[in-house]
């Protein structure tokens, strides 16, 4: 790696062959180390806290815990940590719940070695990824008015996630309750972290759509 920091990723499937195969997988990438697995989502959550992995892989359908509760914990609490999706279901209700939880990519179990590496890697350094099949449903939901699965209520943060993908899902939670008009003490009430954190996010806001103050991000987030 000629120094560079390897990618470190964590793996939760309930399925132990599955899990197997991750590992041995992205194991063998010189630019990443598998620091940990999960076979459960409790144990995922936990996971991400203890080893703080920058790249954790959450199947959906797991027990004690399913992935998409699991994924809104780990944005909650281990925020350093980008969660990639990695499922057989690519349903919109699935989608939906995975990304409102603030997954940062979404990939089927059908993925190639190739286009996983690429994956973590997009998520790592702060993109979004999604499967050609997902990235399409997302497009038709967005085009035809289609609301996906049996959700009708608005999400402000996925039409910003999706307008402005080098944002996290917690940094477009945050610029949509700034474009509300809400203060930094009142978005660290409604998302339940500290005041400081949501500085770190809006500051992250800032430097990604290049805009110098609060007034330029409600003006770009409104447009």
């Amino acid at each position: 790696m000629n120094g560079q920091q390897r990618i470190r990723v964590a793996v939760a499937d309930d399925q132990a062959i599955v899990r197997d195969g991750l590992v041995t997988v992205l194991g063998l990438l010189p630019d990443m180390e598998v620091v940990g697995e999960a076979a459960d989502g409790a144990e995922a959550v936990a996971l991400a806290v203890a080893a703080h992995p920058d790249v954790l892989l959450m199947d959906l359908r797991m027990p004690v815990l399913d992935g998409a509760a699991a994924t809104a914990r780990v944005t909650a609490e281990a925020p350093g940590t980008a969660v990639l999706v990695l499922t057989t279901y690519a349903d919109d209700a699935s989608i939906l719940g995975a990304l409102r939880a603030g997954a940062r990519g979404y990939l089927t179990k059908d993925a190639g070695r190739t286009e996983l590496a690429a994956a973590v890697r997009a998520v790592a350094s702060g993109q979004s990824t999604f499967a050609p099949e997902v990235g399409a449903r997302i497009v038709s939901s967005l085009t035809t008015g289609a609301v996906p699965g049996d959700a009708r209520e608005a999400d402000p943060a996925q039409a910003l996630l999706l307008r402005f993908p080098a944002l996290t899902r917690r940094e477009a939670e945050v610029l949509a309750l700034v474009a509300e008009g809400l203060s930094n003490g009142e978005i660290a009430r409604s998302l339940f972290v500290s005041v400081a954190t949501v500085k770190t996010h809006i500051n992250a806001i800032f430097a990604k759509l290049a805009v110098r103050d609060r007034a330029q991000a409600i003006a770009l987030a409104r447009s």
